[in-house]
């Protein structure tokens, strides 16, 4: 995707016929494809779209009826449904889908669409239907100086309390003026718009980031882009390095690194009145460029940059060295443990295994024993116990209770033979 860096030509086709265009924009962060689709259609509109921008209700029909010919009610009614979906008019009011055309002409009631062909026989009746549209549904133009300063109080105030890229901020742009419909200006006039709020908005940051910082802070700030002689980086490159193994020395300087940072002295300041997000946004620039370009940059804005810097890199370093603290508890500690763990689960499923069967035969002997018993109560003869006992002689039972801490063990009693036990 290719970006504007300045005087651009970018296409723009017709969907009717109508002859090539084109225009000439200064932008510098929207990409040829979004300058040519902006305040045009981008494809066909989806079913929903059509139910809400193009549908005509009982309004739109007393306005649209009235006018004479079908291609005069057709062309009226594609230039209300196409203001209402791009917030704009388009310079030829044929340029549309031909699906939109026909869902207009399905409304009307006018069998061939294609008569719409013929509504700008007449040069002036397009622009004069757009005249009457704009006065009948209150649109607005962006030059009144009380539009223009809605808009930039807008965008003023997303600029300010939020990190968005200008591409996302024109978007916003483009929906405020569908909604509080106004109609969309050419696209260098908002890109520029868009611009310069940002710049403002970057300017108040700087300043305000920069008041917050004392003499002797600043020198230590500034300290960190100094290259000491011998050395091929500065400090700041040093602590932007997060630890890139699990070992103890890495451990170590982890936690050097995070104790370096928090000396600098930057966590002690008031960021109250800073908006969320906004000094997050500003330290990408101390992250990545290397410190010839931080050094660079003027004293307002440098000093701003690396303070925003330097307060992420705090919670970094103290993120790294708990995730590294983290890897290295789960590597030598808690594995070796868990792999005991298992071991021992695994030794114990034979027995486990042994006990399962034992009680399964015994459960079975009772259950015959319950059977053969009939309506009346079971009776545990020594011929009866002596089976029981043999899936699981009293060499394999576990050792007795101990008489110890009040605990007691009822007394065991080997029925004698030829005496019954009632279960």
């Amino acid at each position: 995707m290719q970006r504007n860096s300045g005087w651009r030509q970018a296409p723009v086709s017709s969907g009717l016929g109508v002859a090539r265009r084109l225009i000439s924009v200064p932008v510098e962060f929207l990409s040829d494809e979004q300058v040519a689709a902006y305040g045009r259609f981008d494809g066909v509109p989806s079913r929903a779209e059509l139910e809400r921008f193009f549908l005509l209700d009982d309004a739109d029909r007393r306005r649209v009826d009235p006018h004479r010919g079908a291609h005069h009610r057709l062309g009226y009614a594609l230039q209300l449904g196409t203001v209402r979906f791009l917030g704009t008019f388009l310079d030829d009011p044929l340029d549309v889908p031909w699906a939109v055309v026909e869902y207009l002409a399905q409304q009307l009631g006018v069998p061939d669409a294609s008569v719409v062909k013929d509504y700008a026989e007449r040069i002036k009746t397009p622009y004069e239907h757009r005249w009457e549209i704009t006065q009948a549904n209150g649109y607005r133009q962006l030059e009144t100086e009380r539009v223009a300063a809605e808009l930039r109080g807008f965008l003023a105030a997303r600029a300010w309390t939020r990190p968005e890229r200008p591409t996302v901020l024109f978007d916003q742009a483009v929906a405020w003026l569908r909604t509080k419909k106004v109609l969309l200006p050419g696209v260098s006039v908002l890109a520029r718009l868009v611009a310069e709020v940002r710049a403002e908005a970057g300017d108040r940051l700087h300043v305000l980031l920069a008041g917050k910082v004392t003499p002797e802070l600043g020198r230590r700030l500034e300290g960190l882009l100094v290259v000491a002689p011998g050395e091929r980086s500065s400090d700041l490159d040093r602590l932007r390095q997060a630890p890139t193994r699990a070992s103890g020395p890495q451990m170590v300087r982890a936690l050097d690194r995070a104790a370096e940072v928090t000396a600098v002295g930057s966590g002690q300041l008031d960021f109250s009145d800073v908006p969320p997000g906004r000094p997050e946004g500003l330290a990408r620039p101390g992250l990545t460029a290397n410190a010839a370009m931080l050094r660079r940059l003027p004293q307002v804005r440098r000093t701003a940059t690396l303070l925003a810097t330097v307060r992420t890199l705090q919670v970094a370093a103290v993120d790294d060295a708990l995730d590294l603290f983290a890897v290295l508890m789960a590597t030598p500690l808690i594995g070796p443990a868990e792999r005991a763990s298992t071991k021992d689960q695994l030794r114990s499923l034979p027995a486990l295994r042994k006990a399962s069967a034992t009680l399964a035969i015994t459960a079975r002997m009772l259950l015959d024993l319950a059977s053969g018993a009939g309506d009346g109560p079971a009776v545990l003869d020594a011929g009866a116990w002596s089976q029981l006992r043999a899936p699981c002689p009293e060499s394999a039972w576990p050792p007795r209770w101990p008489r110890s801490r009040g605990w007691s063990r009822a007394p065991t009693r080997t029925p004698t033979p030829g005496s019954g036990r009632n279960w």
